[in-house]
């Protein structure tokens, strides 16, 4: 199962759309940082099943900071990042990942692409694809039990 991960798209709805066409996933995850962006894709293509979550810019009070969701019998945390304090450092994030018994750990809110393996917790940030100089995305890969990630600059 390919799944696109994207995170503060800021308003370029046109680099979301490329991402989409490019990859043809059969999930998006959209982590924050432009909510309408996140309507307006699904919108586009409602054919897909799609989640997301607010960004510390979305000021979105009434939705949940974070989403757990299971896919291929694996555990996701989807969140935007910034209640983790991931700009400063990802301990607080390892610890949820423990506690919560993430399999996979999604977030946001650098904007710097990131894929690492942290114990057992597959974690990944898809930078931003929002960026106009240096738009970057997030693919998740589910088969045979395996989680896989990388991120993939938009040329």
């Amino acid at each position: 199962m390919k799944i696109l991960v994207l995170s503060d798209s800021h308003g370029n709805v046109a680099n979301m759309i490329r991402a989409v066409e490019r990859e043809a996933p059969r999930v998006i995850f959209h982590l924050g940082d432009c909510w309408r962006d996140g309507e307006r894709l699904h919108d586009r293509f409602p054919e897909i099943p799609f989640e997301q979550v607010p960004g510390n810019c979305d000021f979105r009070s009434h939705e949940a900071a974070e989403r757990l969701s299971y896919l291929e019998g694996k555990r996701i945390l989807l969140c935007h990042g910034h209640t983790y304090g991931v700009k400063q450092s990802l301990l607080a994030a390892g610890y949820a990942a423990e506690e919560k018994d993430l399999d996979i750990f999604l977030f946001g809110h650098t904007h710097r692409p990131l894929v690492d393996l942290r114990g057992k917790t597959l974690f990944l940030n898809p930078g931003s694809i929002g960026d106009y100089a240096r738009p970057f995305y997030g693919l998740l890969t589910i088969a045979n039990g395996m989680a896989d990630a990388r991120t993939v600059a938009l040329d």
